[in-house]
């Protein structure tokens, strides 16, 4: 499957689309996505912004992301 958050994606955007990211923007040190910048810089601006090792963000990221899509699919079924 291919990952559900790009590092070019709005943090605004990917805490809109997938809430269940905001512990894990927390977990890496990134506070900023209530921040009103975060409507405009993409993943990759605020990580290195911050000093947070994109890649492990990412991963992260996409992991729950990709848990709470398959929940939902499951009660859908």
């Amino acid at each position: 499957m291919a990952d559900l958050i790009t590092r070019d994606m709005p943090i605004a955007e990917v805490v809109q689309k997938y809430p269940q990211t905001v512990p894990v923007f927390l977990a890496h040190g990134l506070m900023c996505f209530g921040c009103a910048i975060a409507r405009f810089e993409n993943i990759e601006q605020g990580a290195a912004a911050h000093g947070i090792e994109v890649d492990a963000l990412m991963a992260d990221l996409n992991k729950a992301a990709s848990e709470s899509v398959a929940q939902e699919e499951e009660k859908g079924q």
